[in-house]
């Protein structure tokens, strides 16, 4: 009959390399994968563009103008609110819809909508697109509205801009540049 220490035996576990061989397994492993890295950051070959292609892109993060005007309360109003919500103007929170058109030779290629973030539609309207345009010189007319209120200006650019190819052209807006900028 066993003792209880002669049924507890232990295993021993199988030994893995050591040294040099240790050593010479991981130098094989890393190798093959800075081959495979080295092989596809250099192959295949992408080209975003053509070889007489370039890009407009347009990337315009803005916060509208309010939906409304701002309106004074009256006496009644303004007795019927808590006391610590008593403004005297009540304005609203939503903000316009950011519009952006960009013309190419008279030839409209790019009309966005995009509504503002947030819950309450008080956030910024943000747009990022990218055109792929023939290189060379091409005129170039970009509008862009941010207030949905009736009579309200539209900031406009137009210009004649020469592209070489691979160019990247970026529409961005900027108020303390001028408005629309080309860079």
């Amino acid at each position: 009959m066993k003792t209880k220490d002669e049924s507890i035996v232990s295993k021993k576990r199988p030994t893995a390399p050591t040294g040099a061989g240790r050593w010479a397994g991981q130098l094989v492993l890393y190798g093959l994968f800075a081959v495979f890295v080295g092989t596809f950051s250099q192959w295949p070959l992408y080209h975003p563009m053509g070889p007489d292609q370039a890009q407009i892109k347009v990337s315009i993060s803005r916060v509208g103008q309010p939906v409304g005007e701002c309106r004074k309360r009256t006496p009644e109003e303004l007795a019927k609110l808590p006391p610590n919500m008593r403004a005297p103007m009540e304005c609203p929170r939503e903000r316009s819809p950011l519009t952006v058109e960009v013309d190419l030779n008279d030839q409209n290629i790019l009309k966005r909508v995009v509504a503002p973030t947030g819950l309450s539609k008080d956030g910024a309207s943000s747009i990022y697109e990218r055109v792929i345009v023939p290189a060379g010189e091409q005129k170039l007319a970009v509008r862009l509205n941010d207030d949905i209120r009736p009579g309200a200006t539209v900031h406009e650019r137009e210009a004649t801009v020469k592209l070489a190819p691979g160019q990247v052209l970026v529409i961005d807006f900027d108020a303390t540049q001028g408005g629309i900028i080309f860079q």
